[in-house]
């Protein structure tokens, strides 16, 4: 995400200030003195962003659960059940830090209002979709309002709340964002099973209909000088993953040697190329290549992507397979997958005990270690006849993994660069993850088909195995990347370093 800069104004306009007050104005204020922030302004701010992150962080996941009645009401291939997940993952992700930027560039209210008009409007659509492409075509803008909106959230948040209290509400809005990711597939399994899956998406619609007007009355406008808009950059990233997700989706259906995945697949490489070839030679890359030369930065992303692709496409596929196969209901389901999903909730408040005795590196590669050995535990047992005291210990591991790598992983994050860099890295890191979703559910759902499929039990047991020990590999070589975390990790701050020498 974009860092809120010192300056307040926009730089085009100077003389303005960075609040229009909580009235809501239009643009940045019509004074040329800065209003400070209220006690009422702070909480307003707090409810809206934290709301509507959890609009955003929910339908990350909510969708799951669903997977099997939308098939069943919509029809369509494995293929198109992919890409209801992958196109709300696959634009949010590219766009992120696009979205940040805007909202530096040309006022964070205003492009918070817009997404979050985007992301309501669209979620009307694909809640009254009459088909797959339709639905598929809603989510893509939702994900489109959800990369505006998301990172949008903090900077409002720390433009409104005193400096000695944002932490106390960056832990709110964290909590917050946390419960949607844990509850997403229960509330999917929920509303789909007792109401319909069409629900999952009317959700968002009162919610978003209520926040608009107090987000243009309660929030303060704000800016931020030297935003990077990188519109090149943007357009090479969206294409080329685009092409090579489209590619591992198409794989199956089509063979692996046909002209549409060989040409999404080169197509998407190529891009990808022009991509890191712009992102080291511009000086307003959206993500500037020098940055993976510091090698506590590249191991830290590179475990977040691996760590996303195993489980977000086995997620996928489980989710699934507890209705397709055992039996449960929408609402069962989403009640079975909260050993995995709301772990995080109860083990991450002792993950700072555990940094503290044996390092923050280390509480991160257990984390990743007890991920892998849930995934190859769930696949030495599965079957047609698997029962949930059975798979207990390999959720239970898989959720207790990803609280001991979430929450020491952004500290470590933010030690591997400097303080002037923190911003890039925490946009980089958050886009990353989301890329790893999107092609953990193309490579993992690509494994199933090949190897089986919706045809019968036995079909699904034999495409999912090998689909979760792919999972589970991929997790083991993230832990050993996270090993070569470099024990000290921030680069020194050129300004310190004479008074460093001298003393």
């Amino acid at each position: 995400m974009t860092p809120t800069t010192s300056s307040p104004s926009k730089p085009a306009k100077p003389a303005k200030a960075t609040a229009a007050g909580t009235g809501g104005g239009s643009g940045g204020g019509g004074t040329s003195a800065e209003a400070a922030p209220t006690r009422t302004t702070a909480v307003w701010t707090l409810v809206v962003t934290s709301v509507a992150g959890f609009m955003a962080a929910l339908d990350n996941l909510v969708v799951t659960t669903a997977l099997p009645s939308i098939r069943r009401s919509l029809g369509g291939s494995m293929s198109d059940l992919e890409w209801t997940v992958n196109a709300y993952t696959l634009t949010f992700a590219v766009l992120l830090m696009f979205g940040a930027a805007l909202g530096d560039r040309f006022g964070r209210r205003r492009l918070f209002l817009g997404g979050l008009a985007l992301f309501t409007a669209a979620s009307a659509a694909a809640a009254m979709a009459p088909g797959m492409g339709e639905l598929i075509a809603a989510r893509a803008a939702q994900g489109v309002g959800g990369a505006v909106m998301l990172p949008l959230t903090l900077t409002l948040l720390t433009a409104a709340v005193p400096a000695e209290r944002r932490a106390l509400a960056f832990g709110i809005w964290g909590a917050i964002q946390g419960t949607a990711i844990a509850c997403g597939p229960l509330i999917g399994g929920t509303l789909t099973q007792h109401v319909s899956w069409h629900w999952i998406f009317w959700l968002n619609v009162p919610v978003g209909l209520v926040l608009l007007p107090l987000a243009r009355l309660r929030l303060r406008e704000s800016y931020a000088s030297g935003a990077r808009l990188d519109a090149v950059g943007t357009g090479l990233v969206s294409l080329g993953l685009f092409g090579m997700v489209f590619a591992l989706v198409s794989a199956n259906s089509h063979g692996w040697g046909s002209g549409r995945v060989l040409a999404g697949l080169i197509v998407g490489a190529v891009l990808m190329a022009c991509f890191v070839l712009h992102g080291s030679v511009s000086p307003r890359a959206m993500l500037p290549m020098r940055m993976f030369g510091n090698r506590g930065f590249t191991v830290v992303n590179a475990s977040a992507l691996l760590m996303s692709v195993g489980m977000f496409g086995s997620v996928f596929l489980l989710s699934q397979f507890l209705q397709s196969v055992l039996g449960y209901g929408p609402q069962e389901a989403g009640l079975r997958m909260l050993p995995w999903t709301g772990m995080p909730m109860l083990v991450s408040p002792l993950t700072g005990l555990l940094c503290r005795w044996i390092g923050s590196r280390r509480v991160v590669a257990a984390g990743l270690f007890l991920q892998a050995v849930g995934l190859g535990w769930f696949a030495s047992v599965v079957s047609a006849d698997l029962t949930f005291t059975t798979m207990l210990p390999a959720l239970m591991l898989c959720g207790t993994g990803m609280a001991l790598f979430f929450a020491p992983v952004a500290g470590l994050l933010m030690d591997s660069v400097t303080p002037a860099e923190q911003g890039i890295a925490s946009g980089t890191s958050n886009a990353l993850r989301e890329v790893g979703g999107t092609l953990g559910v193309a490579l993992l759902g690509t494994v199933f088909s090949s190897n089986g499929g919706y045809g019968s039990p036995a079909a699904w047991v034999d495409g999912l195995r090998p689909a979760l020990w792919v999972g589970g590999l991929l997790l083991a070589v993230a832990t050993l990347a996270m090993l070569l975390y470099p024990r000290i990790a921030r680069p020194a701050d050129p300004a310190a370093e004479p008074a460093e020498a001298e003393a």
